[in-house]
């Protein structure tokens, strides 16, 4: 026991892999969603070759976000209810099979514009399940001493595909076409797939709900959270950062291809630069986690990446975007891995799937807003004019929104301390 201990407290942030069950899993997810970037990065550019409309784009990715703003509530009772391995190892069937049919479209030649908004729809309504189920699956793969390294860890996977996925999908592309990188993602399912098979959750006792009645539940989670000042202004910093900031999917695209200039190659790799930035981020917060989480990482840093993000609008040179793309990442990357850490320590047993359905709401039912927002002021304005207007819409928000929570911290601890002067 006082091994393991040792192990968790270790400023290493790949300790946490001692735990075969997560190992197993962060394997899997390393190669899946690797594939994934892969379709990421290949299908906002077949859709604006098809369309040539920055607004059409951004519609793909709205509704693939949208299913996750209208059921992951709903979603959040249900992974409470039911065994989350379960409940992942069905996602990501749904999830191949959906890949595997837009491959097949593609390579017949027989794909429109329509199969784009048929496939994205049906991802969206499996991340609506798949990604409370995800969020709230790791501890139990590592339990609560190494949440916060496991979290970050997670992070790092996901953001070390995001370099390799489009730097590959930009070799790929310019090889064998758009369509080969749909086929490599749904073959990337199976590595997923089969580490879930192998993974051995721990037994976390499940708290019976009082109801069945799925939206007296909702409504207990959601009061779990807006009576608790620690977990409802941290979600509230990043509702707002990540509808407005969380838009490069839809605006580097265009922005490489109308400012830059690029051709896939130079695409894949400004794509990938992102990724380096939250790789680092994450590596580094998995470093610092025994420390605790910072306030400076909730509340400073998401106002940083915004006025990054307007210096990314004004940019017209390959390597200085890149290089911003990747110092926004980094700090955003942080945020939100404090974020994360902070919801679910804060979450009981009972309540964190859906506290994490939530957190889901918030950061990926927001996407459908933001990318609908940018890709308009980018049909309209271009995509620069678009980064530039999203960082100073965070910036008008959280500023005032920061200096309030300051004046209401210091009114918290006036009151503490009269009333521990009353008290002696």
């Amino acid at each position: 026991m006082s091994n393991e201990k040792g192990a968790g407290a270790t400023g290493n942030p790949f300790s946490v892999l001692r735990h075969p069950g997560f190992r197993y899993y962060w394997l899997g997810m390393v190669i899946s969603t690797t594939g994934t970037w892969m379709q990421n990065t290949a299908q906002p550019l077949l859709a604006l070759k098809m369309t040539g409309s920055p607004f059409l784009l951004s519609l793909i990715s709205a509704l693939q976000f949208t299913p996750v703003l209208l059921f992951s509530l709903f979603a959040g009772v249900i992974v409470d209810r039911l065994k989350k391995k379960n409940i992942l190892i069905a996602t990501q069937i749904v999830m191949m099979l959906t890949t595997f049919a837009l491959a097949i479209l593609y390579a017949t030649g027989n794909i429109q514009y329509w199969h784009l908004i048929v496939s994205a729809t049906m991802l969206g309504f499996a991340n609506a399940f798949d990604m409370p189920a995800r969020q709230s699956f790791v501890i139990e793969l590592v339990g609560p001493s190494d949440l916060s390294k496991g979290i970050a860890l997670n992070s790092a996977q996901f953001n070390l595909a995001r370099i390799v996925g489009p730097a590959l999908a930009g070799l790929v592309m310019a090889q064998w076409g758009i369509g080969a990188c749909f086929f490599i993602n749904a073959i990337s399912f199976g590595a997923v797939i089969a580490g879930l098979i192998f993974v051995k959750p721990r037994l976390i006792e499940k708290i019976p709900m009082p109801t069945k009645n799925v939206f007296i539940n909702i409504g207990a989670g959601m009061r779990f959270i807006f009576t608790r000042y620690t977990l409802f202004m941290p979600l509230l910093f990043i509702t707002v950062a990540a509808t407005f900031a969380m838009n490069t999917n839809v605006l580097v695209p265009v922005f490489a291809e109308k400012v830059l200039k690029l051709d896939e190659l130079g695409y894949g790799l400004l794509m990938a630069s992102g990724g380096v930035g939250a790789l680092i981020g994450a590596l580094a917060m998995a470093m610092v986690s025994k420390k605790g989480i910072r306030k400076a990482f909730i509340y400073q840093f998401p106002i940083l990446v915004a006025v990054i993000i307007v210096f990314i609008g004004i940019s017209g040179v390959f390597a200085l975007t890149a290089i911003l793309l990747a110092v926004s990442s980094f700090f955003f990357m942080i945020f939100m891995a404090s974020v994360n850490t902070t919801m679910q320590l804060g979450a009981t047993d009972e309540f964190r799937g859906r506290v994490m359905s939530v957190y889901t709401l918030v950061v990926a039912g927001s996407t459908p807003l933001g990318n609908l927002f940018a890709g308009a002021i980018a049909d309209r304005y271009g995509a620069g004019m678009s980064f530039v207007v999203c960082g100073l819409v965070i910036i008008g928000l959280l500023v005032p929104m920061y200096f309030l929570r300051l004046r209401f911290e210091k009114k918290l601890s006036e009151s503490a301390q009269s009333s521990a002067q009353a008290g002696d």
